[in-house]
């Protein structure tokens, strides 16, 4: 059996590892932020919305600077949430960042000549 006090969850690992890498963690925003609407993907993209939330100031900080309850915050982030454009603001806030908007063709445009770089390489 294993020893159990060297072991951490999944959900500890992911926090420990997106405070370590804020590369990785606006990576995963990015990511996420562009698949909350695609129905098949949205709970897992406000779950990692959430993940780098708590990674960084935590869910009770960005509840705050959203002004809402971290009761409410937490069922926004859930995977059958539905945050307010307030609340995904006030995430990125919390991390210093912000939202842009660019155009959808050009941006596919680029992550398809992206792809093919690194199937190339």
């Amino acid at each position: 059996m294993k020893n159990k006090k060297n072991s951490i969850s999944y959900n500890e690992w992911e926090i420990q590892t997106l405070q370590g890498d804020r590369e990785l963690a606006i990576e995963v925003l990015r990511i996420a932020m562009e698949s909350l609407d695609n129905p098949e993907e949205r709970g897992g993209s406000l779950l990692s919305i959430r993940a780098v939330a708590e990674a960084y100031g935590g869910l009770g900080t960005v509840a705050v600077t959203a002004g809402i309850s971290r009761e409410s915050l937490y069922r926004a982030l859930s995977p059958k949430g539905n945050p307010t454009l307030k609340t995904l603001v006030a995430v990125l806030k919390t991390l210093g960042l912000r939202l842009s908007i660019v155009d959808e063709q050009k941006a596919r445009s680029k992550q398809k000549k992206a792809a093919r770089r690194s199937v190339a390489a």
